[in-house]
């Protein structure tokens, strides 16, 4: 739910703080107050776009800041939501948002969001303190807020939306999940048979194509790792001189001359004094580890020198090899330029040829494979669509009988709400066209919406499915802007009432000009223009029990006289009774707001 709202130089708002609870709350007062701004403040915070001229005069820029409690049956589709956009699950985190270490997405308890409008309309977005696109605000948006307003029925009409509408009210979502998979990998076959079943010409190209590479690749007969083995030994030829004169020096250091000469190398070095540690290590014990190193470093190096001699006598040149090393590493270094960057490139993308090739080659068994896995997918996806057809029937049939006993309240008993379904094309949605119909009045056909109903009639249908729905739908908080339009007396009340159900199971926000409906408020916000220092703003002000029942008189007579303060108890107390206990007082208080942040939403007697 909204917890705790703040708006700062938005048009007259100048700086209005607004704390709520759970169940419904209400804002009233005159017309220009400013009701629709702290609305569209809040439609700021869904990701709706902001509006150049928002900017109080004077000001650079305007901010709308909130936080939003998120209800446990959400917390998983917000975490989720947070966590594909790479968003901090809260705002003490530093870093991204991640999975958690559980099997499904992170839940998250609490969101805060803030949206900064600049002078000339660009905006900036920050979600739990991280900056974001208003795009991404928009997903996580529609988990947090629903907005209903007099000119916000579009949903409601477009067809496009009553498939999504009945399948949230049939709320089997392991049904519409089995359709996606279905569909998908139905989809994922006729890709594949599309690929195989190309031009012909095309695929002769392709196939000639593929022959010449995949020979000349195996003509070439490449090992992974030989342009390494083979740079190392061409090393070694180009080098053998070197190598050789290396290998004859060392043997020199440590055997000394090998033509008679007096040098002596270190195996003679290490023997002799092998013997001086011998003839002394009977007077001192303790030499005889020394003695014993000397012995077996003089063994080593004779071991070494006569391995060096081997291989200096062994080391030569070869010019041919040497040669044909050369040719080999150029041959490879041309097939790394024309197919892949490194040798291991190479060889897989000769594996990946030859395997399209031999695909292309048996192309009429890959054919026949595909065709029958075609005929499973495509009995799978119909088995799906016949399961949601089923679905959807059955929903169908509870929507329009739950949509009437709300009707029937709100004065429209005659009208009837029908869920048409009719055949379409199997489809990633199954192969059902949904499209919701009234009948406006007894004895008429039935139409599209679109075509019969007036606003007053749609904001009471919009209110009836959202009655219905309201277990269904995946939003925190609904915003009913000014939904009264065309009603009153006792479809007023009705309306109230079923507000006041929804309000039940969600948290509602809702601007009306009809005292019976606000009468039903779990709390009361009056919106207040003022004149302070030669400038406009709103103040918004949570009523207590006295000043609400001030404020109902005066939307009921326009002066809060003594009869009218009566009327505005009655309605109190008939709200009160309708919703099955004393007329509503002030709801639980909210959290306080975080530190620094000004209150302005006093509560007035």
């Amino acid at each position: 739910m909204l917890r705790y709202l703040r708006v700062t130089n938005f048009a007259i708002l100048s700086d209005v703080t607004v704390e709520l609870g759970p169940g419904l709350a209400v804002l009233t007062g005159e017309t220009g107050a400013g009701k629709s701004l702290i609305v569209e403040a809040v439609n700021l915070l869904r990701g709706g776009r902001a509006s150049a001229d928002i900017p109080r005069a004077g000001a650079a820029e305007a901010a709308v800041e909130a936080i939003f409690e998120v209800p446990a049956d959400l917390r998983p589709r917000v975490g989720g939501v947070l966590t594909a956009a790479g968003l901090p699950l809260s705002s003490d985190d530093d870093g991204p948002g991640a999975p958690g270490a559980g099997d499904g997405p992170p839940e998250v308890a609490e969101v805060v969001v803030r949206r900064v409008i600049q002078r000339g309309g660009r905006s900036r977005t920050y979600v739990n303190g991280a900056l974001t696109t208003a795009g991404r605000l928009a997903e996580l948006g529609g988990l947090l807020v629903d907005l209903s307003g007099q000119h916000q029925h579009q949903g409601l009409v477009d067809p496009a939306r009553h498939r999504e509408i009945l399948d949230a009210f049939a709320g089997e979502p392991a049904i519409t999940g089995e359709m996606t998979a279905a569909w998908a990998a139905l989809a994922d076959v006729d890709r594949a048979l599309a690929e195989l079943s190309g031009d012909e010409r095309e695929r002769a190209d392709r196939v000639d194509f593929l022959r010449f590479c995949v020979d000349e690749l195996d003509g070439a007969g490449l090992e992974a790792g030989e342009d390494e083995r083979l740079a190392a030994e061409r090393a070694r030829l180009v080098a053998v001189e070197d190598l050789t004169a290396g290998a004859r020096a060392a043997v020199a250091a440590l055997a000394g001359d090998d033509d008679g000469g007096d040098r002596l190398g270190a195996v003679d070095g290490l023997a002799a004094a092998a013997r001086e540690l011998d003839r002394v290590v009977r007077v001192d014990a303790s030499l005889e580890p020394a003695r014993r190193q000397l012995v077996e470093a003089r063994v080593l190096a004779e071991d070494a020198a006569a391995e060096l001699r081997r291989y200096a006598d062994h080391l030569e040149g070869d010019p041919e090899r040497l040669a044909w090393i050369d040719d080999r590493l150029e041959l490879v270094r041309r097939l790394c330029r024309k197919h892949g960057g490194t040798l291991a490139e190479v060889l897989e993308r000769g594996a990946a040829l030859r395997a399209e090739l031999d695909g292309l080659d048996h192309r009429e068994t890959r054919l026949g494979e595909l065709e029958a896995a075609r005929a499973t997918a495509l009995a799978r996806a119909e088995q799906a669509a016949a399961a949601l057809h089923r679905s959807r029937r059955k929903a169908a049939t509870r929507l329009e009988r739950e949509v009437h006993r709300a009707l029937a309240e709100l004065g429209m008993g005659a009208a009837r709400l029908e869920v048409a379904l009719a055949p379409r094309g199997l489809g990633p949605h199954g192969a059902d066209e949904v499209e919701l119909m009234l009948c406006a009045n007894k004895g008429e056909e039935r139409r599209p919406l679109a075509r019969v109903a007036s606003g007053g009639e749609l904001s009471r249908i919009m209110l009836a499915l959202k009655l219905a729905l309201r277990r269904a739908d995946e939003v925190a908080t609904y915003v009913f802007d000014e939904v009264d339009s065309g009603i009153g007396g006792a479809t007023a009340h009705a309306v109230g009432a079923l507000i006041r159900a929804v309000a039940d199971h969600r948290q509602v926000l809702c601007v009306t000009h009809l005292p019976q409906i606000a009468a039903y408020a779990d709390a009361h916000y009056h919106v207040e223009k003022v004149e302070a220092a030669g400038r406009t703003e709103t103040l918004v002000k949570r009523l207590g029990a006295a000043a609400r029942k001030d404020e109902l008189a005066r939307m009921l007579g326009g002066a809060a006289t003594a009869r009218a303060r009566a009327h505005a108890a009655e309605l109190l107390d008939t709200a009160g009774r309708r919703d099955g206990a004393a007329a509503p007082g002030p709801p639980p208080a909210a959290a306080a707001p975080r530190a620094g942040r000004r209150v302005r939403a006093a509560a007035v007697n």
